[in-house]
């Protein structure tokens, strides 16, 4: 995603670990996606536009290998964890990374053969100008990978015993409301179907294909995971979380209780699923 719009005094340490244990638990739905594009004609050239620690970017460096690879975001510290990322995975000499304030930096950056973006553009004001400046950004025959959509995180069953059944689907009303005031608040905020096959094609690309990937861990959930899901049911409690009424309320803090027997740490019915779509369509 694009972090140009955040504050100054966000703690980037918290940030950048959330989205590496993030895209640690994706890796593999990431990696089929990646197996997934094209690369005919060659890919000599990829832009990741909103990479954010350039777990993707690496990926992309392994599954062209013939290419260089741009990591564009706009936040420094991210980019110095992509940076750090492709040493340890010896792409850093084919992986660069530009720091670009989206949209306006769109006009900053060099066309390429396979441009990925992953959940940048809901960030920015008006989608569809996003989509279009991201399609300028495609040279003649090559692709343009929006993962955007996909399915809600699971991670509770629906009666989880404490309270009403069914506060899964409740935090994700929270979440979707969140989500509505954050698009509402956007500069330039624009409303627009998000018909993401139907955008491509308004932005003068051939779309070419949409599938989505699982990302499908049962229970009992591993370490990672569990401190994953815990970190963001946190964020999700938090101010947004206000709207949950007191049933609800208690039940998260005994969820966010690790040394609770019912808490997240050590229940042992907590799983992770969730789905991520890449629409894809030809310049």
């Amino acid at each position: 995603m694009s972090h140009s719009s955040h504050s100054a005094d966000l703690d980037w340490d918290k940030l950048c670990a959330m989205l590496e244990l993030e895209a640690d638990l994706h890796r593999p739905a990431l990696l089929e996606a990646a197996a997934w594009l094209p690369d005919e004609p060659a890919v000599g050239s990829v832009l990741d536009v909103g990479s954010g620690p350039g777990r993707m970017a690496c990926l992309l460096a392994g599954r062209f290998p013939q290419a260089q690879v741009t990591a564009v975001d706009g936040s420094a510290e991210l980019l110095a964890r992509a940076r750090a990322h492709a040493a340890d995975t010896a792409t850093a000499d084919r992986l660069t990374t530009h720091r670009a304030d989206l949209p306006d930096g769109f006009a900053e950056l060099a066309p390429a053969d396979l441009v990925w973006s992953s959940r940048a553009v809901h960030h920015l004001g008006d989608q569809q100008a996003a989509v279009d400046a991201l399609a300028r950004l495609v040279n003649p025959g090559g692709t343009l990978a929006l993962s955007e959509g996909g399915l809600s995180t699971r991670f509770l069953p629906r009666d989880t015993g404490l309270g009403r059944p069914g506060l899964q689907t409740r935090l994700d009303l929270v979440l979707e409301e969140s989500f509505a005031v954050m698009r509402a608040e956007l500069p330039g905020s624009t409303a627009v179907v998000e018909d993401w096959p139907a955008m491509l094609a308004r932005a003068g690309l051939t779309p070419s294909g949409t599938r989505s990937f699982l990302v499908d861990l049962p229970a009992p959930l591993g370490d990672e995971g569990r401190e994953y899901v815990y970190k963001r049911l946190n964020r999700l409690a938090g101010p947004d979380g206000d709207t949950l009424d007191a049933e609800d309320r208690a039940a998260v803090a005994r969820l966010l209780d690790r040394d609770d027997p019912q808490g997240l740490m050590r229940r042992p019915d907590v799983f992770y699923l969730t789905a991520l779509t890449v629409h894809t369509a030809r310049a």
